[in-house]
């Protein structure tokens, strides 16, 4: 079974401090921390882009479906479109990854209660 927008917008806001609000014109925007970004729906037409490890960056825009983000892909985000070219079990650890990532630059104090 393949994901559907609303699957990912309520495994998202599943994860531990999730937010969601709205950004540029419609873009829906899940953070943490007030303002850290770690997933958005909306940011090309039917699109979800999330960070991914710098180290398989590249790897992930090798196949087929998957691109950099744009304005995001210097911070290692990849942007695919609906319907998603991934399995549900690998997109889920994708995105609990990107959320993880995000913890992980926050100072240590604000990890607490961040992390998986």
């Amino acid at each position: 079974m393949s994901w559907s927008e609303e699957d990912v917008a309520r495994f998202c806001l599943g994860l531990p401090g999730a937010r969601e609000d709205y950004k540029w014109g419609g873009v829906r925007v899940f953070s943490i921390a007030g303002n850290k970004m770690f997933a958005l729906q909306g940011l090309r037409g039917d699109s979800l882009a999330f960070k991914v490890d710098k180290d398989l960056f590249l790897g992930h825009c090798d196949r087929p479906g998957i691109h950099p983000a744009p304005y995001l892909a210097r911070a290692q985000w990849i942007i695919m479109n609906v319907p998603y070219p991934l399995g549900d079990d690998e997109l889920r650890g994708l995105l609990q990854r990107s959320h993880q990532l995000v913890v992980s630059k926050l100072p240590k104090r604000t990890q607490v209660g961040l992390l998986l």
